[in-house]
């Protein structure tokens, strides 16, 4: 089960004879952790730092005492390759990686890594996915894409249960790994490999109950394709922000860069509103919304991806519209609509 499970994540993004898929118990934040300390060596790791988790790679760097620099740029907008280009020429140590989140989970920002994969494969540097959110749902090919290794997990687009960590490597770029001295233990990705190579299991106790979850979940998207899936999303996005703006809500990131699959919305200017209110007040209704992770204004995150429909959507609006009537928000519903 545990190889049907490998084998057929890796075919979602790549070709299985080049890339395989290794398994680990944790969230995906072991997955990219699993990368960023078993890979790296002792040239520059260059992260793109435009979102919380773009954030987080930082931080995993910094925990690891890995030679790292940041590309900072704006959460809320697309990324300035030339000027990207241009710190890469200008840097006076050799970058080995670049790394970069897909999809910023924290805003719903899409990122361009297939212009960025061809900016590294350019000047030479292995490229670290983080595609958490963007896995089974947005169209990966990591050959043409030039991305080394990408890390995701077993809920998400997936739509199995959390708990699974993965990572979808280049083969031949793990065999490289064999010298290098590890950083750690649990999430060694070499020796996780190489374990599962010669024994088809996980090094450690494998979440199994999870991973029958995770084998239903790609039985389910296989006959849904990948393509099917995301159609189903973008139908529920489309709902939902034409319902946000009937209701004079607003979300940060322009539609041109919008992965319609995770939407920050900007908090209603209202003296009655309190976040943990809403919250509990779509929670009694059978809804759960996300506080935002935007550190420059106060948002909060709803995701349209999972077993639901446009139908879905358009319920939790109207139930949207009820709070928002009840905390005397001032939009003018006969002229919205």
């Amino acid at each position: 089960m545990l190889e049907y499970v490998s084998v057929e994540l890796t075919r979602l993004a790549a070709d299985t004879e080049e890339y395989t898929t290794v398994l680990f118990g944790g969230s995906g934040t072991a997955a990219v952790e699993s990368i960023l300390s078993s890979v790296v060596d002792d040239d520059v790791l260059l992260i793109i730092n435009n979102g919380a988790y773009g954030q987080r790679m930082c931080e995993i760097a910094e925990a690891y005492g890995l030679n790292y620099a940041a590309f900072n740029s704006p959460p809320d907008d697309g990324i300035e390759l030339t000027a990207l280009e241009k710190l890469i020429q200008g840097s006076p140590r050799k970058i080995s990686h670049l790394a970069v989140v897909h999809n910023e989970t924290s805003t719903g920002l899409l990122n361009d890594i297939e212009s960025i994969g061809a900016i590294c494969r350019k000047h030479h540097i292995e490229m670290i996915v983080d595609a958490m959110s963007s896995f089974a749902a947005l169209p990966i090919h990591m050959n043409k894409m030039n991305i080394s290794y990408m890390a995701a997990s077993s809920n998400k687009n997936l739509q199995g249960m959390a708990g699974i960590a993965l990572v979808i490597a280049n083969k031949r770029k793990l065999e490289s790994l064999l010298h290098m001295k590890p950083r750690n233990y649990y999430l060694h990705l070499y020796a996780q490999y190489q374990f599962f190579v010669k024994n088809r299991q996980m090094r450690f106790t494998p979440p199994v109950q999870t991973v029958y979850g995770l084998k239903q979940a790609i039985d389910e998207l296989k006959e849904e394709g990948i393509q099917g899936r995301y159609e189903r999303y973008a139908k529920s996005w489309e709902t939902l922000v034409n319902g946000l703006a009937r209701l004079g809500l607003k979300h940060i990131v322009p539609i041109e860069h919008h992965s319609k699959i995770i939407t920050s919305i900007l908090e209603p200017d209202c003296r009655g509103y309190d976040f943990n209110e809403m919250h509990d007040y779509f929670s009694r209704r059978g809804f759960t919304i996300y506080p935002g992770k935007f550190a420059d204004s106060k948002t909060f995150r709803i995701a349209n991806i999972g077993d639901i429909t446009c139908k879905d959507i358009e319920e939790f609006l109207r139930v949207m519209e009820h709070y928002l009537e009840g905390i005397g928000y001032p939009f003018d519903k006969e002229n919205d609509r």
